[in-house]
């Protein structure tokens, strides 16, 4: 059973100390929100118990030096609960941390909506959604750590709005309690579902997180997005390499020099977007899933700083799919997660491109692998904010070009991109495999060769952490060459390379 810290003692842990002021004004409750003298009574024995005057707190503090809006529920207080006064109340924070421009830390702690005040505490999730909505159009974080127990309408509200949601281990987080279920369906809930780690694994949370690691990746969310451009560091030293432009690559003269490439990017020692991180960004969080209930292991998603410049990444992860097997629909929509998220927080988007295909299967072919290829482009196309691609290693099929038009395409030597495996050209054109390399010559699939035709701006070549030490050079410099450039223009020309 986790400990159940009361909202002064999280206060106390995660925040500066003695910088957290208080924004609740003494609770006023209309009459009707205290139907009988019971109900009354049972506010007052609360307050007492919780030394809280309703169920949740609310201010702004320091985190780590960091200026945030937060609220935190007191499950001393009539479990959790959410009245109207508590509705109020945290919209009321939320609306004033968007006037002033603040990231909100949301803690919740509930068994849901308060039962004795009926339908009108029960809508009042609407309002408290709309408020987190008006907050993240402004642009604005707001991150959630779930506690135990979150159920019911907190979850179903502002516990489910986070662009960023960790729960702490073992908690117990759902919409309908364990005990309203067996209550109403005569039998217990499966155990293990409504857990945090389970919801983690299945792409609902991004991470489960003691208390004692919070501070650090709410400090560590909360300065990418405050400080979006610092001293570039260690990427900036990646960046001198790119001072002088690289000379105009070279095609490939045969067959067997494509070939080469290929086989390069598919060797078991190239880099993948885990290696770009290591070496090239700072402060990295990785997110998880969807957010919606899916998970896929072979697209990562985070958020970043490469050379010094706060972004959005979204990659395809080698090193998972050699474990998991190929991406499906659930990554393709883990990556629109991603480009959503630099949307609303105006971050710029890196993508990394390094597939040997997305999966082929009846799954996926269900679960609409085509339309979210599709959906990628529509809205990678479409973006509002600068766009960096990288064409890492190989650019097999539809799930290769759904992370690729971009404001500037770096490629490194290995990369290449074809609507097919060669092979599988090779297999239409002369029914046999046998042919590869000479498809892939005749198609143009280098790095190189889509230089020539204006797909690529950089190639960069190298090997190992030589070739990412390069790669992250020539994003942090693309990220501030795009950084002052105006949207429309921006985005009229990333798709006149294409016309």
């Amino acid at each position: 059973m986790p400990e159940r810290l009361s909202s002064a003692e999280l206060i106390r842990r995660v925040l500066d100390p003695g910088t957290f002021e208080s924004w609740d004004a003494p609770v006023v409750r209309e009459g009707s929100e205290t139907p009988d003298d019971a109900y009354a009574a049972q506010l007052a024995r609360a307050a007492q118990k919780a030394g809280t005057d309703e169920s949740v707190v609310t201010g702004r503090a320091l985190l780590d030096g960091l200026p945030v809006a937060v609220v935190v529920g007191e499950f001393d207080f009539l479990a959790g609960s959410v009245g109207r006064a508590t509705a109020r109340r945290i919209r009321a924070a939320v609306e004033r941390a968007t006037a002033e421009g603040l990231p909100v830390l949301a803690a919740p702690v509930s068994g849901g909506t308060r039962m004795q005040e009926g339908v009108p505490a029960f809508v009042q999730m609407a309002p408290v959604a709309a408020a987190i909505a008006a907050h993240r159009a402004a642009g604005l974080a707001y991150l959630v750590w779930l506690r135990h127990p979150t159920t019911g309408g907190v979850m179903a509200s502002w516990g489910s709005l986070g662009q960023m949601t960790a729960v702490e281990p073992d908690a117990l987080v759902g919409f309908l309690g364990p005990r309203v279920f067996e209550a109403l369906h005569g039998e217990p809930f499966p155990e293990g579902v409504q857990t945090g780690e389970n919801l983690a694994a299945h792409g609902v949370v991004d991470a489960v997180l003691p208390v004692a690691r919070l501070r650090e990746r709410a400090a560590a969310v909360v300065r990418l997005l405050t400080d979006r451009v610092v001293h570039v560091g260690a990427a900036g030293d990646a960046r001198a390499e790119q001072s002088s432009p690289p000379a105009p690559p070279t095609p490939p003269a045969d067959a067997s020099g494509t070939w080469s490439v290929v086989r390069r990017s598919r060797a078991e020692d190239h880099p993948g977007v885990r290696d770009l991180l290591a070496v090239g960004a700072e402060g990295t969080v990785v997110l998880s899933g969807t957010g919606e209930g899916e998970r896929d292991p072979g697209v990562l998603l985070a958020l970043t700083r490469l050379g010094g410049h706060s972004c959005v990444l979204v990659g395809h992860d080698r090193a998972s799919v050699a474990a998991h097997g190929p991406f499906g629909p659930a990554g393709l929509r883990t990556a629109r997660r991603g480009m959503r998220l630099a949307a609303e927080l105006g971050l710029p988007l890196v993508t990394v491109v390094d597939t040997g295909g997305a999966e082929l299967s009846v799954a996926a072919e269900q679960g609409a692998m085509a339309g979210e290829i599709a959906r990628c482009l529509a809205e990678l196309t479409s973006l509002p904010v600068p766009t960096v691609s990288v064409l890492l290693g190989q650019g097999n099929g539809g799930g290769a070009l759904a992370l690729l038009p971009a404001d500037h395409v770096i490629a490194s030597g290995t990369g290449w991109l074809s609507p097919l495996p060669p092979e599988g050209a090779s297999a239409i054109v002369h029914r046999d495999t046998s042919h590869a390399a000479e498809m892939a010559h005749a198609h143009g699939v280098t790095a190189a060769a889509m230089a020539t035709h204006g797909l690529v701006d950089q190639v960069l070549e190298g090997e190992g952490r030589e070739l990412v030490v390069r790669l992250a050079g020539g994003v942090a410099a693309a990220l501030s060459d795009l950084g002052g450039t105006d949207d429309a223009a921006r985005r009229a020309a990333r798709l006149h390379r294409y016309a």
